[in-house]
């Protein structure tokens, strides 16, 4: 160590230097990470537009998006179609399919010993890539002694019979006997199930879009709020539920229609405890000749209308005028003018629309509406969820060299970034999107309402960052002529398709490596029509493949997963799924087809990461202070 280093320099190394007793912990320390950085990177599965499908997000995440199989097929190929079937299915669901066998009798001690010496070895290659230490935190506390014994006996280790493997083989035989014997054999093949699942995926990424549209997201949340490693890029449907728990009226609206009309009150009533009894009273009082379904409906997009225009003229910046829509609408209730054109509107009735005021609540609107963002503000269930969201989620994430988000960043026609206002700034590309995530913290933790009406901005606004079009809610509603639903999308659609422009936008985000890639979601892949996910020569992926059953005609897949380990990226192209039933008792697996687009040149290892960039930076920090220690500017001896 050079006399050059300042005081603060000695005083962080002190202060560094209170962690280890000894210059052998110290020496250890650096040992361990220098070890680690030696290690493959982690395997990361990327996900998008999941939309509330919890069965089949339930079930890629226990077969790890086909990987799991290909791991039985590699590396136990000896066994039959039948019994790769069956160990796989016990993979995925250990709790159904023990309690299955338990239905039809004794499970005989031989149907144990073989399930459970398959799922020691997948357990024991899996976990070549990673160090003991992380091994050990993914088993349970009551079983990590005999898991540890267990995956790291080696019967293979040589190829005679000698006096130390047969010494092995019986202390491994009668861990599994006594286990047997005990029948507690159940909670070792759960927990050996649980950790090759997490062995298999190290890092999951979620690209947006959990809810809405599926009856489960709520049940999707729960999962993922007990994945072991997730983070989560927060899509415009994701944003409309946040702002919604935040109090924003309007996303309030927002949320009841979408669920409403994709028949998914549960999610509402069961999953959060929102009560609707107030709001299905008054559409039916209001709307009687309607369905109740359809009442509330009717009910909801009127209020909403209301709002939105409410909303709009106080925020003149969201520049949202064509949305302005109600005081549009022609004398005799059946045409409205968009965008200069008059359009026939459906028979629906408007009570509650006064022409001299169309954008004011009547008060029995504005007391329905006041119960519900109560009910809003106020579930614990719900609001679990959203700071869950908000903990591990962002607006954008760079993370090992790729930059993921979920809808654009917004692009003029010529393909420069799109300068936005906002607060009195000018603001486009990184910091737009950085201004966005900021906004969308302060409304949860602050919600004051200019961050409130930001939070239905980013949902729907033209140039938002989760959204990037015009939305047609209004001619959706209230126009029968598809040819005035168009939403016409942000330039940046037709710009992904570059390579040079994708490159640009990854340097705004500080990532120039050559393999960085853009990951994207948001935006349905209509494989059918013959469309790639791949763009602008492998440069950005997008990986909304349709998870939402309602897309899956048009995709003619049912989700996609981009997988990233240390030799490259490949895609999972997933078809649909029957049902978590059918799976757990005939064993039916999601058929994946795997496609690999991009290998490394060379292997990519933990040094080679943003985890590794931080471990190498706090191993050289080490190395100065034991170098301080060594030449005698700092005591570690106390």
């Amino acid at each position: 160590m050079d006399g050059h280093n300042s005081e603060a320099d000695l005083k962080y190394l002190r202060l560094l230097g209170e962690q280890y007793p000894t210059v052998e912990a110290l020496c250890a320390e650096i040992t361990r990470i220098s070890a680690k950085l030696s290690l493959p990177k982690g395997t990361e599965h990327f996900m998008s537009d999941i939309h509330g499908e919890y069965e089949a997000f339930c079930h890629i995440m226990n077969n790890c998006s086909g990987v799991v199989r290909e791991k039985v097929n590699l590396w136990l190929g000896d066994l039959s179609v039948r019994e790769a079937d069956e160990l796989c299915t016990l993979i995925y669901y250990p709790a159904a399919i023990l309690k299955q066998h338990h239905h039809k009798g004794e499970i005989p001690p031989e149907w144990y010993k073989r399930q459970t010496e398959h799922l020691i070895r997948l357990c024991r290659l899996l976990s070549s890539k990673y160090s003991r230490e992380k091994v050990r935190r993914f088993m349970p506390d009551g079983l990590a002694f005999l898991l540890d014994e267990l995956m790291h006996y080696q019967n293979d280790e040589t190829n005679e019979e000698s006096e130390q493997e047969g010494n092995r083989r019986r202390y491994h035989d009668a861990i599994i006997d006594a286990l047997i014997s005990t029948r507690s054999i159940d909670s070792l093949i759960e927990a050996l199930t649980v950790m090759i699942k997490r062995l298999s995926v190290d890092r999951l990424h979620v690209v947006g879009d959990i809810f809405d549209r599926g009856p489960r997201a709520d049940s999707i949340m729960d999962i993922l709020m007990d994945h072991h490693s997730v983070d989560i890029e927060w899509g415009n449907h994701d944003i409309l539920w946040m702002g919604a728990a935040s109090g924003s009226e309007c996303c309030i609206a927002g949320v009841l229609r979408n669920s409403i009309s994709y028949g998914n009150m549960e999610i509402l009533e069961r999953g959060y405890g929102i009560p609707l009894r107030e709001l299905t009273l008054y559409a039916e009082k209001q709307y009687p000749d309607l369905k109740p379904d359809q009442a509330m409906v009717q009910a909801v997009n009127v209020m909403m209308f209301k709002l939105e225009g409410q909303l709009i003229l106080r925020n003149p910046e969201f520049d949202m005028e064509d949305r302005l829509l109600l005081d549009k609408i022609g004398r005799d209730r059946q045409t409205v003018e968009i965008d200069g054109k008059t359009w026939p509107m459906k028979p629906v009735p408007l009570p509650t629309v006064d022409p001299s005021d169309p954008y004011a609540l009547t008060d029995e609107e504005a007391q329905v509406m006041a119960g519900l963002k109560r009910a809003f503000t106020h579930s614990l269930r719900l609001h679990e969820h959203i700071a869950f969201l908000y903990r591990r989620g962002w607006m954008y994430r760079a993370f090992n060299g790729n930059l993921l988000f979920h809808g654009c960043v917004p692009l003029n026609e010529d393909g420069s970034f799109l300068k936005k206002k906002l607060d009195g700034e000018e603001l486009s590309g990184k910091a737009l999107m950085d201004h966005a995530d900021r906004i969308a913290r302060r409304a949860f933790y602050n919600g004051d309402r200019a961050a409130l009406d930001f939070m239905w901005y980013l949902w729907c606004g033209t140039d938002s960052p989760v959204c990037g079009r015009r939305v047609k809610t209004f001619a959706r509603a209230f126009v029968p002529d598809e040819r005035a639903w168009q939403e016409p999308r942000n330039p940046y659609y037709e710009w992904y398709n570059s390579e040079s422009k994708c490159r640009e936008i990854l340097a705004e985000f500080g990532l120039t490596e050559d393999t960085s890639c853009i990951v994207n979601g948001h935006t349905p892949i209509r494989v059918t029509h013959g469309e790639s996910p791949l763009k602008a020569g492998g440069k950005l992926v997008v990986i909304d493949g349709g998870f939402c059953r309602a897309y899956q005609k048009t995709t003619g897949i049912a989700g996609y997963t981009l997988i990233s380990n240390s030799h490259g990226m490949r895609l999972m192209s997933h078809q649909p799924f029957t049902s978590l039933r059918d799976a757990q008792e005939t064993g039916r697996d999601i058929h994946s087809q795997s496609f690999e687009f991009k290998t490394f040149a060379q292997r990519k290892y933990v040094i080679d990461t943003d985890q590794g960039r931080v471990l190498t930076e706090r191993m050289n920090d080490l190395m100065r202070l034991l170098e301080a220690c060594r030449s005698g500017v700092i005591n570690l001896q106390r």
